[in-house]
């Protein structure tokens, strides 16, 4: 029997959730969660652009589709400005019984030492009480500097440093509130938004560098945050607006794993809006990649190059975040109740979506 789940969001990731669950014969998209009141009563092959009906009704009736008591709910509604009611959310459905993959809120990934224990103990209580798994990931944070970067470890004689890289031009994104109000890009080079506030960086991203350790039995000593922007030369347009001349528009930012006074594990990120802005900062493959630099012996550098049918990077991002989550989906209703990390699962493939000619 197929695993039942629900869809919670039809934004830029929860779209292509809904192509993912319906590629998979494993598992049955039974309902899906809107917020917005223009999208209930519509298809949820309509919503994701399928060109074609899936027969499930899209609903804003949080109640009714807890009724349906699904095995899973794929979970991809924006958290990052709403972290408390995401949470809550999270635990309504943990102590309901069901399971969670979940895009956000990313700190849950891997919590311990990035949030006190207090913020996660009621997450942890819920799942128990409702004898179900919570698990957080997707692309970054998630598979390109967890599995991806831990597997390659395993071909080191000495590891010295493990650097993971996320080098994209976001001028295709087109999530104004993501660029816009948490990451700056079009404000003044002198206002501090959302994401570059004190702490924010090491609750995001700390996570990652802290599993990292974790997967490589290091006990970090600390650790650090790093940040610079450029300016835009000129006024130009992206997908989400404008950006005007002399505002934000390129970031690059380190999370540093600290251990004897140098970094062992780093999160990096160059976020450009064009692609000639920072060219002495690192440069990507193809049109944008993940990458993953071991220093040690010997030194490896790996290059994940992102690529969607319709030409553009970004679009195989939102696909790669949706796929992590839908296809983990089996491995999470199989696991153990709590809250779950990617060091708590099995390897996850794409079993069952190769399709015969």
């Amino acid at each position: 029997m197929p695993l039942r789940v629900v869809q919670w969001s039809t934004g830029n990731v929860g779209r292509n959730a809904i192509t993912g669950i319906d590629a998979r014969p494993d598992l049955e998209l039974v309902g899906v969660w809107v917020s917005t009141p223009d999208k209930v009563g519509k298809d949820a092959g309509e919503l994701a652009g399928l060109g074609r009906s899936l027969g499930v009704t899209a609903t804003d009736d949080v109640e009714a589709l807890l009724a349906l008591k699904p095995d899973c709910v794929v979970y991809t509604a924006m958290a990052d400005d709403r972290l408390l009611e995401a949470v809550e959310d999270l635990k309504r459905f943990l102590r309901a019984g069901i399971n969670v993959v979940s895009s956000g809120p990313v700190f849950l990934q891997f919590p311990d030492g990035v949030v006190p224990d207090e913020m996660t103990a009621p997450i942890r209580e819920a799942a128990v009480e409702g004898n179900a798994s919570l698990w957080v990931n997707g692309v970054d944070p998630g598979f390109a500097n967890d599995w991806l970067p831990l597997v390659l470890t395993g071909v080191c004689e000495r590891i010295d440093e493990v650097r993971c890289l996320e080098i994209l031009d976001y001028s295709t994104y087109d999530n104004g509130k993501v660029l816009f109000e948490i990451m700056g890009f079009g404000k003044p080079m002198d206002e501090i938004p959302l994401l570059l506030q004190p702490g924010v960086l090491g609750m995001a991203w700390g996570s990652v560098v802290r599993q990292l350790a974790a997967g490589l039995d290091v006990e970090l000593d600390g650790v650090e945050e790093h940040y610079e922007r450029l300016a835009a030369p000129e006024t130009f347009e992206i997908s989400a607006g404008t950006i005007e001349k002399d505002t934000v528009a390129a970031l690059h930012f380190e999370v540093r794993g600290m251990r004897g006074g140098r970094a062992v594990c780093v999160l990096e990120h160059v976020t450009r809006l064009r692609p000639d802005l920072g060219p002495e900062w690192p440069q990507p493959t193809g049109q944008g990649c993940y990458r993953v630099q071991l220093t040690g012996e010997p030194n490896y550098t790996l290059d994940l190059r992102l690529l969607g049918e319709d030409g553009d990077h970004n679009t195989a991002g939102l696909k790669a975040t949706a796929m992590r989550l839908v296809n983990a989906v089996p491995a999470v209703v199989a696991a153990e109740p709590g809250l779950l990390t990617a060091l708590d699962l099995p390897l996850i493939t794409g079993r069952g979506l190769v399709k015969p000619v």
